[in-house]
């Protein structure tokens, strides 16, 4: 009786290792990609001060493995940075905002919601604020970025749409007015993923298109009164210098 007992014990505990998966050996790549993407979501919900040994032991990996792969927390960054922002940028907007063919309210339209799509997302949003609060490393390279890629092409649709052929370097005053378009585009992420408000969408409109095509037409449409406003007021002043000499 003993015997049977002993016997049905022994297979029930094989059967029970056999129960039990093995780790998976992860592939170089694969690690460096499960670290890369558990840092994101790490820096996303902690900031950028929160120590590589902390996120190490949240993956329960030694510190000598996570090491391995970063040898240093800047490394991490440059990583997360081409990851989630310049990863993400795509040369097609480029080649739409080149396009002759379209007209400017489309082509800013166009880019706009697929770019608030592609890029406002949760971990985006975070990291970027959370940088910005800390040491500016990530919002730095970014609007270098968009400096050379974005900014002198919307610029340029903006004169088009004024009527404008210049190629002259962008003024201060046309840059600012830019970021009043593309800061307030951003800032419906940071009510979403900072705030936690919901942004207002329809049945109709679920991607919020409408929103968008708001944002640019009012832009748009302020451009010639700000700006032409402006520059005839600078030609005004310069008259009226001239007549006292």
């Amino acid at each position: 009786m003993r015997k049977k007992t002993a016997t049905a014990n022994q297979e029930t505990e094989a059967a029970g290792e056999q129960a039990v998966p093995s780790r998976k050996r992860l592939s170089v790549e694969e690690r460096e990609k499960q670290i890369l993407a558990s840092a994101i979501q790490f820096f996303s919900e902690h900031g950028l001060n929160g120590q590589m040994r902390v996120l190490a032991q949240q993956m329960g990996i030694t510190h000598t493995l996570f090491y391995h792969y970063f040898p240093t927390k800047q490394a991490l960054l440059d990583r997360v940075y081409y990851e989630l922002f310049e990863g993400r940028w795509k040369p097609e907007w480029q080649t739409l905002l080149d396009d002759s063919a379209l007209d400017p309210e489309e082509k800013l339209v166009r880019f706009y919601c697929d770019y608030a799509q592609t890029i406002l997302t949760r971990d985006f949003v975070r990291i970027f604020i959370y940088s910005g609060l800390s040491d500016h490393y990530i919002p730095d390279r970014f609007f270098a970025l968009l400096r050379t890629k974005l900014f002198p092409r919307l610029v340029r649709e903006t004169r088009r749409y004024r009527g404008i052929t210049s190629r002259a370097r962008p003024s201060v005053r046309e840059i600012e007015l830019l970021m009043g378009l593309h800061g307030g585009i951003f800032y419906t992420g940071v009510r979403r993923w900072i705030y936690g408000q919901e942004i207002p969408s329809s049945a109709r409109d679920p991607d919020g298109i409408a929103l968008i095509t708001d944002r640019v037409r009012s832009y748009l449409l302020s451009a010639p009164a700000v700006l032409d406003g402006d520059k005839a007021a600078a030609t005004k002043t310069r008259k009226s210098r001239q007549k006292e000499t």
